[in-house]
């Protein structure tokens, strides 16, 4: 088995984006399953999307709002796949385990602070 063809799909257009969607689908559900983090953010989109509706005045404002959403939930599931990564290489414990998950989650949490200047800016304009 060469290289280039380890754990890649055996099907191509179409059917390779069914297959990747399912995948996906995938992912989320373990996320929701077994990351309470990614619950809790899910649950803030839930709840701050109609407040984005609500707060932005423009179809790009929204998208600032909702997306800097959004990019919380991605880096979230990124740094999720890091901690699954590394616990399956190894439980034991690692300095470039350590690193790796402490620097995954640093970016969620620069996410979160990306969301909240957005956030805090628009609100302040509204306001003040």
């Amino acid at each position: 088995m060469k290289p280039e063809e380890i754990n890649k799909p055996d099907c191509r257009g179409l059917a390779h984006v069914f297959q990747a969607f399912g995948y996906s689908m995938k992912g989320l559900k373990a996320a929701v399953t077994y990351e309470e983090a990614f619950r809790l953010e899910l649950i803030a989109l839930v709840v701050m999307v109609p407040a984005a509706v609500w707060l932005g005045q423009t179809a790009v404002e929204r998208a600032l709002l909702i997306g800097s959403l959004l990019l919380v939930l991605v880096v979230e599931l990124l740094n999720s796949a890091i901690e699954v990564v590394v616990d399956r290489v190894g439980v034991e414990i690692h300095t470039l385990s350590g690193r790796a998950k402490d620097i995954g989650s640093a970016a969620v949490f620069m996410a979160l602070v990306n969301a909240g200047v957005i956030w805090a800016l628009l609100i302040a304009d509204r306001w003040w």
